[in-house]
């Protein structure tokens, strides 16, 4: 991990980046398969023709460690990310076949201050991730912890929560 770039407060809702791209080949397609995810259409070509996919076709699973790959690359080894609890929502709407170029959004949907943590924000972001074509193969989002520049003062906490506890 290098410089951090990205903080709790540069992460604003409605910021939008583009994460950048990966094309998907046949032998890590069936690579990842064999180990994770072991569906024929996912292992052979011949399987994958026969399938409802018409191809061998990547696991959603494969999907979502690409989006998880270029997020790492490009945000998260900048950042002060402290993890994350966890993703929602997430949905497969197209096949990933080979030779697929995908291209991952992601959007910050919210950002908050975490009262329990004056050191910590709380993200939800969404990720779309689209193929060559424009259609989006992969939407889902996922919350994240960042480190904040500036911790919050025991007045800002106090301040959180009463305007919580007044509902």
């Amino acid at each position: 991990m290098g410089r951090i770039k990205y903080y709790w407060e540069d992460l604003t809702a409605g910021s939008v980046r583009d994460l950048g791209t990966v094309t998907v080949s046949a032998e890590e397609i069936k690579k990842f398969a064999q180990q994770f995810d072991p569906q024929p259409f996912h292992l052979d070509e011949a399987a994958g023709r026969s399938s409802i996919f018409g191809n061998l076709c990547a696991s959603g699973w494969h999907t979502c460690s690409l989006a998880m790959k270029l997020t790492v690359e490009n945000l998260l080894e900048e950042s002060s990310s402290k993890g994350s609890p966890g993703v929602e929502n997430l949905r497969w709407l197209k096949p990933v076949y080979p030779g697929d170029t995908l291209r991952l959004k992601h959007t910050i949907l919210e950002s908050r201050a975490l009262r329990t943590r004056p050191d910590t924000g709380l993200v939800r972001a969404g990720w779309e991730m689209f193929n060559q074509n424009g259609e989006k193969v992969l939407q889902m989002e996922g919350l994240g912890m960042f480190g904040r520049r500036n911790p919050a003062t025991p007045e800002e906490i106090a301040r959180l929560e009463t305007a919580l506890a007044k509902g």
